[in-house]
């Protein structure tokens, strides 16, 4: 009965959220970062989506849905290649997209909260495109190679930059004038060309 009592209590209360979200023109979304929701104007976000469009220019609204052409170039990619011998069989079932599970990437957008203005960040959801099982795999080969070259460079959490400043420290470079500084590179996977990144590493892999 309780349980019964507290699930009608819920029902009423999302129904109620529902209600005015559509009366006052409403959106809700999760905040990005802060483990939250954020209710605001839906008029508002999408003068902050198009400003992100604007500042940007990485993106372009499709006329038509490209799905299908995409899927079958991937394919047809992976099975030439298998073809040629310059991929082995295994590596191109491994690659290769689910053809009923595959879907289109689409993109939306997280307010940002902690930022001034409350920004918007952009979600890229290629989970089931037809080119993520590519990635995975190139992510799985090219990885360790990195993190063996870079590891020294690389701070990913808190207890690694523990870690770092307590070999700083060992070596009595921390002193008294020491500064810390934080840097926030703005829109930077999204700005970045795909050329230039393919170029930067091929450079880092040779």
């Amino acid at each position: 009965y309780k349980d019964q009592t507290q699930a009608l209590t819920q029902a009423i209360a999302a129904l109620s959220i529902r209600q005015k979200i559509k009366k006052f023109n409403l959106i809700l979304r999760v905040t990005d970062k802060s483990h939250n929701f954020y209710i605001g104007s839906a008029i508002e976000f999408e003068k902050k989506i198009q400003t992100f469009f604007q500042d940007t220019n990485a993106f372009v609204v499709l006329k038509e849905n490209p799905f299908d052409e995409i899927l079958t170039k991937v394919i047809q990619l992976l099975n030439r290649l298998s073809g040629k011998k310059l991929i082995l069989q295994w590596q191109s079932k491994k690659m290769m997209p689910n053809r009923t599970k595959s879907v289109l990437a689409h993109l939306y957008f997280n307010p940002k909260t902690h930022k001034i203005g409350i920004p918007v960040r952009p979600i890229e959801n290629t989970i089931g495109a037809p080119t993520t099982n590519i990635s995975d795999f190139l992510d799985e080969i090219i990885r360790p190679i990195f993190d063996s070259k870079c590891g020294s460079t690389s701070i990913i959490d808190g207890a690694s930059l523990l870690k770092e400043l307590y070999k700083y420290i060992k070596k009595g470079l921390f002193k008294v004038s020491t500064l810390f500084c934080t840097f926030d590179i703005r829109n930077l996977y999204t700005m970045l060309p795909q050329e230039e990144a393919l170029d930067i590493l091929i450079e880092f892999l040779q």
